[in-house]
């Protein structure tokens, strides 16, 4: 099986590289894309050096900025591995773990598997973090049936031809609860494996805030009700 690594990139430069290299090192048969959006700080040259570097990597460079859900959309667009996966530019989620999604993906009836943060070890998150994260979790449980610890995670290895069918309008961070949800309602099964997490701060880089919890929270209402 191919597996198609989508890494949206904004504002990145400091990490990039040793993100690149950890997921080039995971013995997997695999496609990795990079998707700019609209970083100011270097990425965009740098990600152009390493495409000379490396003919075989994928490059997306997006106009402006329009958000980590546009930025996925068009990385998907260019997929063509038999899953796809999520990987976040920073250092937060390891690479490595891709093999223990795999490993759970044979070993079981699931059709999609999450990374869970809350059942293997995570470091460093914020309170604010930890909280809205059991939070969303706890409400997509709720209204959806289902009995996850970690809706939020980065890691969800998901089928392409499911990402072919789940037609996403987030623009932003809301892209998580939207795949979530149109994926529940697709009748679909997950499973959890844990995984390992360090996080950062927002010195260190990291963007998501307080409003974009309260926009995952209307995402799985609208998602759960009305569309």
């Amino acid at each position: 099986m191919k597996l198609s690594v989508v890494i949206p990139v904004y504002n990145e430069i400091n990490t990039l590289e040793k993100i690149l290299e950890k997921v080039k090192n995971v013995e997997l048969d695999k496609e990795v894309i990079l998707v700019d959006d609209g970083s100011t700080d270097g990425s965009r040259e740098l990600i152009s050096q390493l495409k000379k570097k490396d003919p075989q990597l994928k490059v997306i460079f997006q106009k402006v900025n329009c958000g980590k859900g546009a930025a996925l959309r068009a990385g998907f667009k260019e997929a063509v591995g038999d899953y796809v996966i999520v990987q976040d530019a920073d250092l937060e989620y390891d690479p490595k773990d891709y093999i223990l999604l795999f490993k759970q993906l044979a070993d079981s009836n699931a059709d999609i598997v999450y990374g869970s943060r809350f059942m293997g070890s995570y470091k460093d998150m914020t309170t604010l973090h930890y909280w809205g994260n059991k939070i969303l979790t706890f409400l997509t449980n709720l209204l959806f049936g289902v009995v996850l610890t970690d809706m939020e995670t980065c890691y969800k290895l998901i089928p392409i031809e499911v990402i072919r069918k789940v037609n996403i309008k987030s623009n932003r961070f809301d892209f998580e609860p939207e795949i979530t949800a149109k994926i529940l309602k697709m009748g679909k099964k997950i499973k959890e494996v844990p995984i390992s997490y360090a996080g950062r701060t927002s010195l260190e880089g990291k963007k998501i805030t307080w409003r974009d919890g309260f926009s995952a929270l209307a995402t799985l209402i609208k998602f759960r009700f009305f569309a």
